[in-house]
């Protein structure tokens, strides 16, 4: 049953971007690119510095064991004209108040891609998977990331602090549901 929800998990598209599901072969890329202060900063569950081995260790010992469970989907994201290079990962998760995270490689933010894949797989939420709510926590120094949730219209239910890699900071968490989603991206 576990490699049957594994092998479950679909490469996405958009017009500019493929999410492929992450893999153990990710590693070595996820680590060359994701340990810069601009996109671990706002993250809260990471160690800093980061490990040698931080990647692996991350991929193999929580992402593939989550995706083969079912509580957690995670893909790289990748440029449609270039697929075989990672630029980010973006995730869904079951965990409460927390269902989809994602971090792009600064030299590929400020394009809209980070939109465009967090309105993919937050479409794959509602209407793959089913759920009827979407929760998202959010730094509120994070402008960016608040921005990519005002655009899908997603509003604000809750606040309160939370420690990042950068320090205890105030966060937001946003929410959108299904019908509110179908209403606005249908």
């Amino acid at each position: 049953m576990e490699e049957i929800l594994t092998a479950a998990i679909p490469t996405l598209e958009t017009r500019r971007l493929i999410l492929r599901p992450l893999d153990l072969s990710d590693a070595a890329a996820v680590q060359e690119i994701f340990p810069r202060w601009e996109i671990v900063q706002f993250m809260s569950t990471i160690p800093w510095p980061y490990p040698a081995d931080g990647a692996l260790t991350f991929i193999r010992d929580m992402a593939l064991p989550e995706m083969e469970e079912g509580t957690a989907w995670h893909w790289s994201i990748r440029p449609n004209g270039a697929a075989d290079q990672l630029i980010g990962i973006i995730s869904l998760t079951d965990e409460p108040d927390n269902n989809r995270g994602f971090w792009l490689a600064p030299e590929w933010q400020g394009r809209g891609l980070a939109t465009e894949a967090a309105n993919a797989v937050t479409d794959y939420w509602f209407e793959t998977l089913g759920r009827t709510v979407l929760r998202v926590p959010k730094a509120i120094a994070n402008v960016p990331s608040r921005r990519i949730s005002e655009s899908a219209g997603m509003r604000i239910v809750a606040s309160g602090d939370r420690d990042f890699v950068s320090g205890r900071l105030p966060i937001e968490i946003w929410e959108t549901t299904r019908e509110e989603w179908r209403s606005r991206h249908r």
